[in-house]
């Protein structure tokens, strides 16, 4: 089953090193903080990656403002990335973002396939394999994929899919 939530957030996500100790952040009027400070996105530097850091840095405030816990931002093995594991519940969330300026090749959701969801549920046992501490308290295990589209006027859109199967 996919569960699709269309929501509009605030323009600014602020650097998650701007507030040292904790990261603090407004959504659309309501206070929300949380406690760690989550890997801050991709390392290499250029338009491309700040878009797609943006979009992973609104995409944490969105699930942590749903009262998510972020376990893991960016965790890389041989096999790939993660670009964010959260526990819903019981529930070991693997979450993949896509962050666009337009939709002019498509919503950003789109951009993830078969292939690419097939890989997120390998990496989502390599990741359980090196964070056996976890293992006991996971009850299940989904893929999310979180869509964001950053157009140049205009606030951000976020396209939320929950337990996608492709």
């Amino acid at each position: 089953m996919v569960i699709t939530e269309v929501v509009t957030v605030a323009d600014s996500v602020p650097d998650p090193g701007s507030c040292p100790g904790a990261i603090r952040e407004v959504v659309a009027g309501a206070g929300l903080v949380f406690a760690g400070s989550p890997a801050a996105g991709p390392v290499n530097a250029g338009p491309a990656n700040a878009v797609g850091a943006y979009g992973e840095r609104l995409a944490t405030r969105y699930l942590v403002e749903r009262g998510m816990q972020i376990l893991d931002r960016n965790w890389r093995c041989d096999q790939g990335e993660i670009d964010i594991v959260a526990m819903d519940g019981s529930c070991l969330v693997i979450v993949e973002v896509k962050t666009r300026r337009s939709l002019a090749f498509g919503s950003p959701v789109e951009a993830v396939t078969a292939v690419k969801a097939a890989r997120l549920r390998r990496l989502s046992g390599c990741w359980l394999a090196g964070h056996r501490s976890l293992v006991d308290s996971v009850a299940d295990v989904r893929i999310d994929v979180i869509g964001v589209l950053r157009p140049v006027r205009g606030r951000a859109q976020i396209e939320h899919l929950v337990s996608v199967t492709a």
